[in-house]
């Protein structure tokens, strides 16, 4: 996982869904202010909905402070923009199904599901600065109060 302080590589193309839009673009272009970056698994599942739902209840609490709140995943954009209308999500949702983010933030952990072990991101957050700095991580969110966290994370910086 990568440390607080050090930069990442922003120079990968990453697709997002903002207000019904697909956009592909370099995730360098996303970062024109503090950026919170929550990674989930996938839409329409039981922990996900619970921490993209709490996202979605507080968000404007984040841009009121001054933060662009992301959540993403390897869902497709399509998938995106039904799971946004659904949960009712105004941020962006980025479509990552290379896990370029992940392996940007050296955040891609060994999972095992049904007896088979296989890389993918680790469900985390990470608060970055405009320039790419990793101001904070949560590096195991708490998907039923994961804005709680992030609120009190973002109070402390």
């Amino acid at each position: 996982m990568i440390e607080i302080g050090n930069k990442i590589d922003t120079n990968f193309l990453i697709k997002k869904v903002k207000d019904g839009q697909e956009i592909e673009q370099p995730f360098s272009a996303l970062l024109d202010r503090p950026t919170i970056v929550s990674v989930y698994m996938k839409n329409n599942t039981g922990s996900c909905d619970k921490q993209t739902a709490s996202l979605a209840e507080y968000a404007s609490w984040f841009a009121e402070r001054g933060y662009q709140l992301i959540a993403l995943s390897k869902d497709t954009c399509g998938s995106h923009k039904k799971y946004a209308d659904k949960q009712g999500i105004s941020f962006s949702l980025l479509s990552d199904p290379e896990h370029a983010f992940a392996k940007a933030t050296d955040s891609m952990v060994e999972k095992k599901m049904y007896g088979k072990v296989y890389e993918a991101p680790s469900r985390s957050a990470f608060v970055i600065d405009a320039d790419g700095t990793i101001l904070a991580v949560i590096e195991k969110v708490n998907t039923k109060a994961h804005a709680e966290e992030l609120k009190e994370l973002v109070e402390s910086l």
